[in-house]
């Protein structure tokens, strides 16, 4: 396929791709198969890279993020980012509407919208297509975020061609985390042994400014869009903009309504606070606005706000119950969740039994004593938890809750690292919840995906004593008539898990590799080490200094890694797994060697490159024995300064003394020539 042909594919490609990405994320209601979807995009993908020079920024594979933004460009907004006045209490709505009573002598309709649990985002588009996505910031600049705004599916990059929408325009959003999205990434947060976010609009919030837009792209945000803003516009009213704004493909809350007065504004309120929960994403509150856009125009502006708009915030749910007892949970990695049993109470449309305590200093800011009266909240967080005690109600003989100084579960006394929030259990081969959290951890989609090997099954098989590591999975093809003797373990059930297992050995490195539960590495890291390293032999000889010079590789993980390896049982088990097959060489291409002239020197490049790109240096450098870092530090050799360097950069690396140099310079070196 030639050059123009491959134009007319790609933007086949392109158009195609956008329109199913419509239908699945705003319209939810998908008209192919996610394997024929990937087909599409897979051959995209093949011919911007065999063509690059036809990669648009709102081509499909941008979804997938790629780009690194070390620091986030302020922009100052075309239309300002107001914001809305609140109340919580509706007399203050009744007021509110009478003010606009007295203003306006016509009638009136408000539209009412729910008000999202998340972040602000401003997007301009340009001809139909995405030109920029700027956060809220102080509401006269915020951040440019197009990067990461370009991975959330529900955003259109292009719009349909030939629709009516102006040549410029800006819509705004609330950008969000569905619960479901954040429960399961807040898990794997746990596992490796990271801070929990306290709610999705939290972890929604930290995403959208991670400097890895592939990062971003795997944390499933969604945006809502409720606003359109033009210089010339068209339309009569919000709700009309509203309509038109879903005709050209933008994912809008099929819930908001036209309300006539002040009384059916009251009914869709209390409906909504009893709905709220049933909402896969946190609301909270309603939005109500004046519809008609000349009676805005009327009513006009306060320094900080519409007078035409207000919010009602709904107050978080929250009730008294008692606290019956503290229990302790062991996680995979050893860390100890506190966890408050509470006599069963009615909140928010469900039962609660039990409330997260995080760790030693919530219980201590808590001050919480045996069958304390404690409020429990929820609102933004999906997990109820407790915020204050009845100190009133308290009994005047009890005890005051300590937190345990050993596991409960192997009695092993627990420690706690400064710094860190958790306490953990040290013993991680001993401890029966470790364990089968590790085998657990291996078995899972993201690593190894062994279907067939489901927690309660490798629970099962613990128990009996069939497997204890994670090395004894691979010795169960020889224990058939032992798992057959076991309950629901038929011939069918059995041949399907040792089919699995065996299945499983054809997974790539960097999956075994974050199988292996290593505390801290967690999907990217385990991949970037086995790119880098190659072979598990080679990571395993590894020192401190090897490692940091990894991308993103800091010192809290080269720590962990360095004290998984030194481990004499941890590599018994991997010369366990070696016997039994697995993977343990990364499949990547063979780094091309030219050279040793660079050996033992290491560089940072920062900037652009007129002849190069920064890959190319990067390659060029390796290839004749040098390392890439990824932070300037005193034991730098070389800073490689291309065009538009950050200042942060140069600065730190001229306090220093860090040699700075440009790519030329870099050849000169490498042809061992001096500068």
């Amino acid at each position: 396929m030639n050059f123009e042909e491959a134009k007319i594919r790609i933007a086949a490609l392109s158009t195609a791709l956008h329109e199913h990405n419509y239908a699945y994320y705003t319209l939810s209601n998908p008209v192919i198969a996610d394997f024929e979807f990937d087909q599409l995009l897979n051959e995209l993908l093949a011919l911007e890279k065999q063509y690059p020079d036809l990669i648009t920024d709102n081509s499909p594979s941008q979804r997938v993020g790629g780009s690194i933004t070390k620091n986030f460009q302020t922009v100052t907004h075309r239309y300002p980012m107001m914001s809305l006045g609140n109340t919580y209490n509706e007399q203050d709505l009744i007021d509110f509407d009478l003010r606009i009573k007295k203003q306006i002598e016509d009638n009136f309709e408000y539209v009412c919208e729910l008000k999202f649990d998340g972040l602000a985002i401003g997007l301009t588009y340009e001809n139909g297509l995405l030109k920029q996505a700027v956060t809220r910031g102080d509401g006269s600049k915020g951040d440019d975020v197009t990067a990461n705004v370009r991975t959330i599916k529900s955003i259109p990059l292009q719009l349909p061609v030939g629709a009516d929408y102006p040549a410029n325009f800006e819509v705004r959003g609330e950008i969000l985390m569905h619960r479901t999205v954040f429960e399961q990434l807040n898990k794997d947060r746990d596992e490796l042994g990271e801070t929990a976010y306290a709610n999705p609009r939290n972890f929604a919030s930290g995403t959208l400014k991670m400097q890895d837009s592939k990062e971003v792209a795997k944390r499933n945000l969604d945006c809502f869009i409720y606003f359109f803003l033009t210089d010339n516009s068209n339309f009569k009213n919000h709700s009309e903009s509203l309509n038109k704004l879903i005709s050209w493909g933008f994912k809008v809350s099929p819930t908001f309504t036209i309300c006539k007065d002040i009384n059916e504004v009251h009914d869709f309120i209390q409906k909504w606070e009893k709905e709220r929960f049933d909402l896969s994403y946190d609301i909270d509150g309603v939005v109500l606005k004046v519809n008609n856009y000349d009676q805005q125009q009327e009513l006009g502006f306060t320094a900080k706000s519409p007078r035409w708009a207000i919010s009602y915030k709904y107050k978080a749910a929250e009730v008294e119950t008692k606290l019956l007892s503290v229990s302790y949970q062991v996680g995979r990695t050893g860390a100890i969740t506190p966890v408050a049993n509470l006599q069963p109470v009615l909140l928010a449309g469900t039962t609660v039994k039990r409330a997260s305590l995080h760790n030693a200093d919530q219980i201590e800011k808590l001050d919480l004593y045996e069958g304390d009266i404690v409020k429990v909240e929820k609102g933004g967080e999906i997990i109820p938890k407790i915020i204050e005690v009845n100190k009133s109600k308290r009994d005047l003989f009890a005890q005051k809750i300590t937190y345990i100084t050993e596991c409960p579960e192997c009695h092993t006394p627990l420690i706690r690292k400064a710094g860190e929030a958790h306490h953990y259990c040290p013993n991680e081969l001993g401890c029966s919840p470790q364990v089968i959290g590790k085998m657990q951890h291996f078995t899972a989609r993201k690593a190894m995906n062994i279907d067939s090997l489901g927690d309660e099954t490798i629970e099962q098989l613990y128990k009996a004593g069939l497997i204890l590591t994670i090395a004894d999975i691979y010795e169960l093809k020889n224990k058939r008539a032992a798992m057959l003797a076991l309950d629901r373990f038929a011939e069918r059930s059995v041949d399907n898990i040792i089919a699995g297992i065996e299945s499983s050995k054809k997974n790539a490195f960097e999956k075994v590799l974050f199988g292996l539960g290593i505390r801290y590495v967690g999907e990217t890291v385990a991949k970037k080490l086995a790119v880098h390293f190659r072979t598990i032999d080679a990571l395993m000889q590894a020192d401190f200094e090897s490692l940091i010079l990894v991308d993103e590789i800091g010192e809290r993980i080269a720590e962990s890694v360095l004290q998984y390896f030194s481990n004499p049982a941890q590599v018994q088990q991997i010369n366990k797994l070696k016997h039994a097959g697995l993977n343990f060489e990364s499949s990547s291409i063979e780094k091309i060697v030219e050279g040793a002239n660079l050996k033992g020197l290491s560089f940072v490049i920062s900037g652009v490159f007129s002849n190069f790109s920064r890959e190319e240096l990067k390659e060029k450098i390796e290839a004749n024995g040098g390392k890439i870092s990824s932070s300037i530090s005193s034991k730098l050799n070389y800073l490689v300064a291309g065009d538009n360097m950050g200042p942060s950069k140069l600065q730190k690396a001229t306090e220093l003394g860090i040699k700075i140099i440009s790519d030329e310079e870099l050849f000169t070196l490498i042809k061992n020539l001096p500068l």
